[in-house]
This record gives C-alpha cells, structure tokens and sequence, in this order.
C-alpha cells in the first residue's frame, strides 16, 4: 500500500479535503466502532488543532508532511491533560501531568491525536483481554483476540480508524497484534526512541514504536520520533533513514532459525507458507542459511523471569497513595494490600508475584541471574549470527490468533504465543512485522542500530512475495 500520510498530505494541500473533515470523519468512525479498541476519545483537542491546521492552508501557509495527520496513542503514554488509565482499574481515573516525549515529537510535527487506545492492562497480556474496556476483537476476524498487549492500536490502523497509532513493545507487543491484524508494526533499535512518559513494564526491553500500512508511513514516522532525550539515560543518538536509502535492496544473505520451524508448537500451515517464502526469497538469489538458536521454551521462560521481576519493581510505586484509586482499610498495611488486590488484573498480579519471587532471597541467584546471564548469551549468539547473515526472517508467531476467552483459560499458551518474538527484544534488536508471507505476517530482524536494513528488506520483500 502506499504512503496514508503522503497521500493525505496532498490532499490537504491541493484542499480537496479539510483537516477538520479529516478528523471528524476518525471520530465518527471510533465512536461507531464494535471491536473495544477505544478507551477514550480525544475529540475536542483534536477539533482545535485541525481547525488551526485548515487556518493555516487557507492562509497558504507551508504545512508538515505530519500536520493534519490523525494518530492514536496506546493508553500507556502521557499526553498532558488527558485519561492515561493503561486499560485498568487502579489508574481509570488519573490524568496525565505530562507529555512523553516521543509523543511530543509527533505533536510538535503537527500530527494530531485523536483516541487513547485499548491495551492489556500495564501492557500484560498478549491479547488485549486483560483490560477493564472490554477484550479488543481482531479487525479481520471479530471472534478472535487481537493480540497484545498494542491491540487497540492494531485493530485501528488496520480498519482504517487512525492513520497510524503509537504502540508500546515490551517482549513482542507491537509485532504480534500487527501480524494478527495484517499491518505494519515495528519494534526500532532499544533506546532508538525515548521511553520517558511511558509507563514502564520491563524497562530493560520497553521500546516504542509505530503501527501503520506501509513500509513508508513506519520509516517517516520512526524519523520523527527517535532521538537522544535528556530525559531517558537509556536513549541514542541515530540517523535519519532516507526513502532513497531504503529501495535500492544490497541484502545478500538471510538466515532463519531451523528450531523455529522444527518446533512441534507451529502450526504446520505457518511452518509451510514461511518455508514457501524461503524459497521465493531464494529465487531472487539472496543466499539463505539456516542457524541454530536458543529453544523457545528458553527464550520464554528468560523472557518472563526478567520480565516479571521488573514490572514488580516498576509497580511497586502504585499502591494508590500517590496515584490511583485507593480503597482504604484498617491500616496503611492493609491499604496498600486492598488497594492493590482489588485494582490489579489477575494477569498483572500474577506478574507481581512472578517477579517478588524471582527478586527474593534463597531465589534471584538460581533464577534471576540465571537469566541475566542467559540474555547476556542470547545477546552474544545474535552478534555471531550477524557476522553471518544481514537479516533473520522469522515467522512472528507459531500459530493463529486464538478465540476471545481461550487465552484467558490458559495463561502459559498465552506466554508460549510470545516464543518467536521475546528473543529479539532481550537481545534489544530492530525488528519488524510485515503483513505477507504467513497467516500473521513475518518478522524480518537486523543487527542493533540497522533499523534501515529492516525497512529496506521490508521493501523488497513486498515485490517478492
């Protein structure tokens, strides 16, 4: 598909629309929407700035290739003055005082927000079911889970309710609902884009990042928001991408991981049409190598260990005295217990525990530091492979988006849906889902900071398969 943003740019240019039209129309169609993907609506701070935005192309004033272009935000980033409830019950009613940077960044180029967007709560889940707002519904298929925890942002990108959204990806939140909902998600470079005024899940693999329709609309957007942030110690320097740089294809080497395929977990149907992409990808003469890798029960379970014990630690400071919804009790003791008990979900309780009982004497020396040093060699193993291939192709997920409910049943199924995309995050990687190849798209991976590589084989994959 081509560029939504360049296209509606022209068309605000050549006036044959308004920005005011524009973005009603984006609001009449999130309020009429049946898949749950909205939390709140924005509606009359993005009326005021479309109607400064028609002010200015009446005047004939230049606009930016992002002024008038209507965004949503997954509900787990600032915007000063706005509901930030990350889909659950403790936070339903707090405002954000602030703006996240990267957030800011888009405003500052004039895009303009128009709807907080439905998550998972805290960003735990990989169906956007655990949320307060009622279970996302697939976009292609309202009967099954649009994946998570970003389903929200997925579901209104693919049904055409935003032009793009803003999504968090913590161990594949962005890339699975994107493969589940057949668009673009990507997962940049960690620390490419700063994190401050997201609320931190995982802080050592939190990255946020763009879904959209095209490899063009994710490279204009990526542009935008990534940076070095005074504000986020863990951000980087980058540079920008050109649309020039990323048609010319130079990749000569793939590699895929053969555990990946070999596992009794996919789905044979997957496992078939991503080997049939293989060998269409062969055709063109790029090599392919097949590598050897950590098995996914052993990403997962690294994933998760690190995971946990980090979003105890970053929810420890929501106990409803200084945020949130407090239930008082007895004592301050027993405040803090209620308060919690009552407002978290089941998933993100089951997290705090995970996480204090990985962290806890007699456990974090056989458990946690075990996976530190498990990421440390998962780190190490993608650095060899590099040396080897220019890009992975993966299939994003083993199998199907599962049924509304299923996931809910069983929470392990839910974190093994997670086993193609976890490694990627620990080993703090650029990586990209695309809608072709299988049922919920590939995942095409690069070396850190080669995020230009990961668009340019996006590129070239829509002309090869």
């Amino acid at each position: 598909m081509e560029s939504q943003i360049k296209k509606i740019h022209q068309q605000l240019v050549s006036k044959q629309i308004t920005c005011t039209t524009l973005v009603q129309e984006k609001l009449d169609l999130l309020k009429q929407n049946k898949y749950n993907s909205v939390n709140s609506l924005l509606d009359t701070l993005a009326l005021n700035l479309a109607s400064k935005v028609d002010a200015k192309i009446a005047n004939n004033e230049e606009i930016g290739l992002l002024e008038g272009i209507p965004f949503g935000i997954k509900d787990v980033y600032m915007l000063q003055g706005t509901y930030t409830t990350a889909s659950s019950k403790l936070l339903k009613n707090y405002k954000s005082a602030y703006t996240a940077s990267a957030i800011q960044k888009l405003l500052d180029a004039g895009a303009i927000p128009i709807v907080k967007e439905n998550c998972d709560s805290f960003g735990h889940g990989s169906s956007s079911e655990n949320t307060i707002f009622g279970a996302v519904k697939n976009a292609i298929n309202p009967e099954l889970v649009a994946g998570g925890s970003s389903g929200g942002s997925a579901v209104n990108v693919a049904k055409e309710y935003t032009v793009f959204s803003i999504g968090g990806d913590t161990g594949g939140s962005i890339r699975q609902p994107a493969g589940y909902n057949h668009i673009y998600g990507l997962k940049p470079t960690y620390g490419r884009i700063s994190r401050y005024g997201l609320m931190a899940y995982a802080s050592s693999t939190d990255c946020v990042g763009p879904l959209a329709k095209s490899v063009e609309d994710i490279r204009i957007l990526l542009n935008v928001m990534s940076g070095k942030d005074p504000k986020d110690q863990t951000s980087i320097t980058s540079t920008e991408i050109s649309e020039k740089a990323i048609l010319n294809n130079n990749i000569k080497t793939i590699g895929y991981f053969k555990n990946f395929i070999e596992s009794e977990a996919i789905d044979p149907k997957i496992k078939a049409d991503f080997l049939t992409s293989i060998e269409k990808i062969k055709a063109t003469g790029i090599k392919v190598k097949a590598l050897d890798f950590f098995k996914s029960d052993i990403l997962v379970s690294t994933y998760y260990t690190l995971a946990m014990a980090e979003t105890a630690s970053n929810l420890s400071r929501l106990d409803g005295t200084n945020y949130g919804n407090r239930i008082e009790a007895e004592n301050l003791i027993e405040t803090y217990a209620v308060t919690r008990s009552e407002n978290f979900s089941e998933e993100t309780k089951r997290r705090i525990v995970g996480g204090n009982q990985v962290l806890s004497q007699g456990f974090s020396d056989e458990i946690y530091l075990k996976g530190l040093a498990l990421r440390d060699q998962i780190s190490e193993n993608f650095k060899k492979d590099f040396e080897e291939v220019d890009i992975i192709l993966s299939p994003v997920t083993p199998s199907t988006p599962p049924k509304i409910g299923e996931s809910l049943k069983d929470p392990h199924a839910m974190y093994l849906s997670d086993a193609y995309t976890v490694g990627f995050s620990l080993g703090q990687l650029p990586t990209l889902t695309v809608p072709q190849g299988t049922a919920t798209g590939l995942q095409i991976t690069a070396a850190k900071n080669n995020d230009e590589l990961v668009l340019k084989f996006a590129n070239f994959l829509k002309e090869t398969i």
